[in-house]
């Protein structure tokens, strides 16, 4: 056995070398469209995507689309963009929905062969009986129920003769079971919504575990891969399967597998949703949120993902991953991608004092270090240049590198400078420092003054060419770093009220000519990507991550 590969490929390659036929091989990636597809989903979607393609075999984008009260249009084109976006591409685009036909048929066929019954109980009545797991539950007064019966207030759940509640159709298999999900599960609910695809075609709906398997069985999916939490449902998956499958046909094998859990974050979609509706975060793509479309936004890459996912691996039981490896992931992705650029976020005025008033110099700056096919640009330089405010101090303290008086720094790519004075507001705040400079210390000049050594190098952005930008700079939405484990109610205090910080400053005029989405390193910040917000006019970035870890230093 290749210790290399993961459990699931073991499982795969012992089926092949049992003679199970390769190219009966199928997955699928069956989410539920109730939501947009979070950090989680990507493991899913790597998995099963990047199994079909190492076996070349089929797969098939499902959607379990069972519960038309949460589900919406909006979230299945959602779903499909993020799929693509992380460059994999589907061989068959299904939905639970295109098996309602045949899943009722099923249902009808259960009950004639005394396998189901309609319940009149309520749902708390039915939840009482069930007992606990180590106390049998007990049988439902309807269960003995005849068969005509059943049926006929099947067809009439069916025709929306009832509210909501009234009945259920029940699978009968044992209420004494070990496995609680084995005592009597419902198969059939009254709902009385539209569906975003059958619209009122339909008052009954199957629930999930009837659906999932039946569906994984229509498809021919030989290996349906689910998380951890499926794994009791193994058994009546496999039940609901001995109901219907023809043995010329592939029986589906469930497998599970370790979800994805990330520290600092949560991921259910119904937490995530109240976070939406309760105002704490501007949407579902907001670059605080773990969902594909607010990683995609924050400036997270196809790349990036799959590699935290993969780096992860594929295991069989919990466990929490840092927040910090997939930030570590992005980091190595775009040090090698985005070019860099100075902008100063925080302004300060700095002003050269003998540096000639209308000389303007054009600057070659290298855009990436790590890529010489990025080439230079062009940056002007100029009297007045911007610097960071925290970058100067007039009473700085030991092994301060940053500018003060008396003290010399070079500018990048420019000239050494040295603080002489300052300008103050009438509230003795500092709004400009003045400056010399060392006319012979230009980099890359050859001379002997600008191999001239200085403690400190500042960016700069120069007060007669630059363009003015927005920055949003964010942090982790969560402090607690298990926030899951926090109630809906209690979920506001786990909040990191400083997630989000914005300021005005100024960047290079190369920002003018940037596109939305596009990303870059601000030398010295981080990276940043331009985001949708942004317009002709007004130039947004947002933060993705830092040029280190600065976490763990700050905790």
């Amino acid at each position: 056995m290749d210790k290399g590969k993961n459990f699931i490929e073991q499982i795969i390659d012992e089926d092949l070398s049992s003679g199970f036929d390769k190219s009966k091989l199928q997955f699928r990636f069956p989410p539920e469209p109730n939501g947009f597809l979070h950090i989680g989903h990507v493991k899913a979607i790597v998995l099963n995507f990047e199994l079909a393609k190492k076996y070349g075999a089929k797969i098939n984008l499902r959607f379990d689309d069972t519960n038309p009260e949460n589900e919406d249009q909006i979230y299945i084109d959602a779903i499909k963009n993020d799929v693509s976006w992380l460059g994999y591409k589907w061989d068959k685009e299904c939905y639970a929905s295109d098996y309602f036909d045949l899943l009722h048929e099923w249902a009808v066929e259960l009950i004639n062969k005394g396998k189901a019954y309609v319940d009149s109980q309520t749902s708390l009545e039915i939840a009482d009986q069930k007992g606990t797991p180590t106390k049998p539950g007990s049988e439902s007064p309807f269960r003995d129920r005849p068969i005509e019966e059943s049926i006929e207030l099947f067809l009439k759940m069916k025709k929306g003769d009832f509210k909501q509640g009234e009945h259920v159709l029940r699978a009968k298999i044992s209420m004494s079971s070990s496995n609680m999900l084995m005592r009597d599960p419902v198969i059939y609910r009254v709902i009385n919504s539209p569906h975003p695809r059958t619209k009122n075609t339909w008052k009954i709906y199957p629930m999930y575990d009837w659906t999932h398997g039946e569906s994984d069985y229509i498809e021919q999916v030989s290996h349906s891969l689910c998380t951890l939490e499926f794994k009791p449902h193994r058994d009546l998956y496999d039940w609901f399967l001995d109901q219907v499958v023809d043995k010329a046909k592939i029986r589906p094998k469930q497998r599970e597998f370790a979800r994805l859990n990330l520290s600092h974050t949560i991921t259910s979609k119904r937490k995530l949703l109240s976070l939406v509706e309760g105002g704490f975060v501007s949407g579902w793509d907001d670059p605080r949120m773990p969902t594909i479309s607010g990683l995609r936004r924050r400036g997270y890459t196809p790349e990036s993902l799959k590699k935290f996912v993969t780096t992860a691996g594929v295991a069989k039981r919990e466990n929490i991953i840092e927040m910090s490896l997939l930030e570590f992931c992005i980091r190595e992705d775009l040090n090698q991608k985005c070019n860099r650029l100075m902008v100063v976020q925080a302004p300060l005025k700095l002003t050269i004092s003998n540096y000639p008033d209308d000389q303007k110099e054009e600057l070659m700056l290298i855009n990436n270090p790590e890529n010489p096919e990025a080439g230079s640009r062009s940056v002007i330089f100029s009297k007045e240049v911007y610097i960071e405010k925290t970058d100067f101090l007039e009473d700085p303290p030991k092994k301060y590198f940053r500018l003060s008086p008396g003290c010399e720094v070079r500018l990048k790519g420019a000239y050494i400078i040295k603080a002489e004075d300052v300008i103050k507001d009438s509230d003795g705040n500092i709004i400009e420092v003045v400056c010399t400079y060392d006319p012979k210390s230009k980099s890359g000049s050859g001379s002997p003054e600008s191999q001239r050594k200085v403690k400190g190098t500042l960016h700069w952005v120069s007060c007669y060419s630059n363009v003015p930008v927005e920055i949003r700079e964010y942090d982790r939405l969560f402090e607690h770093p298990s926030p899951g484990d926090f109630s809906y109610d209690d979920l506001e205090s786990a909040i990191n009220k400083e997630s989000i910080k914005i300021f005005n400053g100024f960047g290079e005029q190369e920002l003018s000519n940037s596109a939305v989405m596009d990303s870059f390193q601000f030398q010295r910040k981080g990276y940043y990507i331009k985001d949708t917000d942004s317009t002709q006019d007004k130039h947004i970035f947002n933060k993705t991550v830092s040029l280190r870890d600065n976490w763990k230093k700050k905790n």
